[in-house]
């Protein structure tokens, strides 16, 4: 029986086509993947929109400079891509040059006669080549000799010829053998030690090395890159005080640990903070460096903490050491202040739980979202939205609100004429003119539309503590639409909404007061011990037909039960007479009779039962048409879901001139309660409206019936005074409570019914006891 034998590639043509095709499976989507590519863009446009404000050229600078080293590393990922492809065609054209051919044993070749020859041919050659390749001659060869002899002998012995036409080999099949795509110097006794060195060194010291490194620095950061000691303290705080004003929240902030050495490798203390820091504190009024908090009282957030107020006031620093420890600082901030944020919805979902003690309020996730909005902008608190446009200072200002004129917003300016517009800004030249409208056109302008319900087949009615579903449509457009128009009716519509807000709180009270009186009232009319009228059942189509076949079947029992009574009797009456012919013609009506009866019983039972089918049939059609429905929405749903997920977190360039890195225009979405200083809703962070977004919010209803004011709120992370609010109102139901549920609900009629089946059982065993 043959057998199996493994060869090493000794010549190393199978290891060349192992080798060309696991390259070839790396690079290929390596390279589409990674390939360095540049943004496509309109260059002469965007310098003719790009503000040319000190502070921007500044930055573009920085920027440039920055960006160095990353055009480096792209010029070395390039060129090490291209190595890789020319070391893949080498591998291609290697391979192509391999020829491994498979030569069929062939007698008549190693004779060097033509197939077919006749046996004096072949021995003949065989005598002729015997002489010349024979081991005893002088020109004699071993190896070509026994080729010669066993070509003979497939040619003349009849046996091995059998065996050669069969197998093709005149020995018979051969062993199996299977080619390992290595080269033979791996497993060769010299050679071993070094191959196993390496292969302890791979897998056995390098790779535990790397997995433990990798696993040592992930665990310390949360998926979002903060480090999770940061990510406690924050717990700590907002826990420890729910209310937290503005300068508190920044105290929080600079005392993240991602500021402090110990923690982050990538903070550089230099002596000289020892006299620029304490010098920098004189500066800034209303710092708290004497608090004795921990960690808020530690140098390190000291520093960070007055690195950020001299962000938010625009103060120069030294630009070797405190500016460049302000830029990271800066950097690091959007991340810490979205975990904040994500922090204070996890702490008001838990204390709605019972599992937080204190509730952290509204107004505490709202100053962490403005924190965000005055730290990409680099304004203070009390600072004028129409500082965010170019060449803009404070002195400027005062010329802007006057009695002729009240321009506090970016909106008003934009809304003004173009002469007017002009002439409050005369001062300027043209170039600083079109860099503050060119700034104005490219904000953004979005509009907000809302809509509530209650996602029920049968009822829409909000009912207490149903799940309310808010659909939110954002619409994003350039605040150059808005210029040369007199009608700003969407600006307007927010600073009023403030107002709107109050009027409509107490309107929604005076209404809760008046239902209340009604149903008092109805309550008065209606005592408590007197007992609601019950309304007329409502019953499907099945019962009705069941109700129907069960009395047609007992009445048609009772007569046949008549029919077999009269018919005995006529039996007795021809026995008493003797008369055998008139028995049998009896018995044969009989027989007759029944059958017919039978037959009509059997079509009206199956014309009923047909009716049963066609309106089971109609309400598993509805029902399935109703499961359709829902499975369709909630497939909707979680492709909205995961159409979010998967989208570019690409949107709009924001003008922040004093940030340090370009940003892109994100936004929170999320419901409150304002009158209750409460969150309803988790912020859901936005970050890829381009054009049109559609996001969906849930939230569950009050516990108590009444009427409820909730807004709606669209807050930026990047532009001061861009928020937006709608309001909904909520008229909360009482829940219903189903009393008459059909599924354990049975009627009189049913009993009845099940009475009449039971006395038609009865009477067909009377009937049945009577023939026997």
């Amino acid at each position: 029986m043959p057998g199996m034998q493994f060869e090493y590639d000794e010549e190393g043509g199978t290891f060349f086509y192992f080798l060309f095709s696991i390259w070839g499976l790396v690079l290929i989507p390596t390279t589409y993947y990674f390939w360095p590519r540049k943004p496509v863009d309109d260059e002469k446009g965007k310098k003719r929109r790009e503000c040319n404000c000190d502070p921007c050229v500044i930055k573009r600078h920085h920027l440039k400079s920055s960006t160095k080293w990353t055009k480096m590393k792209e010029k070395i990922l390039k060129a090490a891509f291209i190595i890789a492809w020319i070391i893949f065609a080498l591998l291609a054209y290697k391979v192509s040059q391999i020829h491994i051919e498979y030569q069929e044993y062939d007698p008549y070749g190693e004779l060097g006669l033509d197939v077919g020859a006749t046996k004096e041919e072949i021995k003949k050659a065989y005598k002729k080549l015997s002489l010349k390749y024979h081991p005893d001659k002088p020109t004699g060869d071993h190896k070509k000799f026994m080729k010669i002899a066993k070509a003979y002998t497939a040619l003349t012995d009849e046996e091995t010829r059998k065996i050669w036409e069969e197998s093709g080999d005149p020995d018979g099949p051969g062993v199996t053998r299977f080619g390992i795509a290595l080269p033979k110097w791996i497993v060769e006794k010299q050679n071993s030690m070094w191959v196993l060195l390496v292969y302890g060194l791979l897998f056995m010291v390098l790779l535990p090395v790397v997995v433990g490194v990798w696993w040592y620095r992930s665990i310390k950061f949360s998926k979002d890159q903060v480090l999770l000691d940061t990510t406690r303290l924050y717990y700590y705080f907002f826990q420890k005080n729910p209310n937290m004003i503005l300068k508190r929240v920044i105290m929080v902030l600079a005392g993240s640990f991602e500021f402090d050495k110990f923690h982050n490798a990538e903070i550089i203390e230099r002596p000289s903070d020892n006299e620029e820091v304490p010098m920098l504190i004189k500066r800034l009024p209303n710092l708290d460096e004497k608090n004795k908090e921990k960690p808020l009282c530690y140098p390190y957030s000291v520093k960070a903490r007055a690195l950020l107020h001299a962000h938010f006031q625009r103060l120069d620093l030294p630009p070797d050491t405190l500016a460049v420890d302000q830029v990271f600082v800066v950097k690091k901030c959007p991340y810490l202040i979205n975990e904040m944020v994500n922090v204070i919805a996890q702490l008001v979902a838990g204390a709605h739980r019972n599992a937080v003690q204190y509730m952290p309020r509204l107004e505490t996730v709202e100053n962490c979202m403005k924190l965000s909005q005055m730290l990409i902008q680099g304004v203070d608190q009390r600072t004028s939205p129409l500082l965010q446009l170019p060449h803009l200072t404070q002195d400027m200002l005062k010329h802007f609100t006057t009695k002729k004129r009240h321009i506090q917003r970016i909106r008003d300016l934009i809304g003004m004429k173009e002469e007017d517009r002009r002439s409050l800004l005369r001062h300027m030249t043209s170039d600083e003119y079109r860099d503050i409208i060119n700034v104005c056109a490219s904000l953004p302008y979005v509009k907000m539309e809302v809509h509530s319900t209650v996602l029920d087949d049968e009822d829409t009615t909000i009912t207490a503590g149903s799940i309310v579903t808010v659909n939110v449509t954002l619409t994003r457009q350039m605040m150059e639409v808005l210029f040369d128009k007199e009608d700003l009716s969407h600006a307007d519509e927010e600073r009023e909404s403030l107002a709107i807000t109050s009027e409509e709180t107490d309107a929604n009270k005076e209404q809760q007061e008046n239902e209340t009186e009604e149903n008092n009232e109805a309550n008065q009319k209606n005592p408590v011990w007197q007992k609601p009228k019950k309304q007329a059942k409502k019953k499907g189509g099945n019962q009705k037909s069941k109700k129907v076949k069960q009395v047609y079947n007992w009445k048609v029992a009772a007569a046949a039960h008549a029919a077999s009574s009269e018919k005995k009797e006529t039996k007795v009456e021809a026995e008493k007479q003797g008369n055998d012919l008139a028995i049998r013609d009896e018995e044969e009506r009989e027989e007759n009779e029944n059958d017919s009866e039978r037959a009509e019983t059997d079509e009206e039972t199956n014309a009923s039962d047909g009716e049963d089918r066609a309106t089971d049939k109609q309400e598993s059609t509805a029902t399935h048409e109703e499961d359709e429905e829902q499975w369709k929405r909630y497939q909707e749903e979680a492709k909205k879901e995961q159409q979010l997920d998967t989208k570019v977190k690409e949107s709009h360039p924001v003008h922040c001139p004093y940030y340090g890195e370009e940003k892109q225009e994100g936004w929170w979405l999320y419901v409150c309660d304002k009158r209750s200083h409460m969150l309803i809703t988790a912020p859901v962070q936005i970050l890829t409206l381009k054009d049109t977004e559609e996001l969906t919010l849930k939230f569950s209803a009050p516990l108590k019936p009444g009427l409820y004011a909730y807004t709606v709120m669209l807050r930026s992370d990047c532009y001061v005074d861009f928020d937006q609010s709608k309001n909904i109102r909520l008229d909360v139901k009482e829940a219903k409570v189903v009393e008459d549920h059909p599924q354990w609900n049975i009627s009189d009629d049913e009993d009845k019914d099940k009475d009449d089946d039971t006395d038609s059982d009865y009477s067909t065993e009377m009937e049945d006891s009577d023939d026997d």
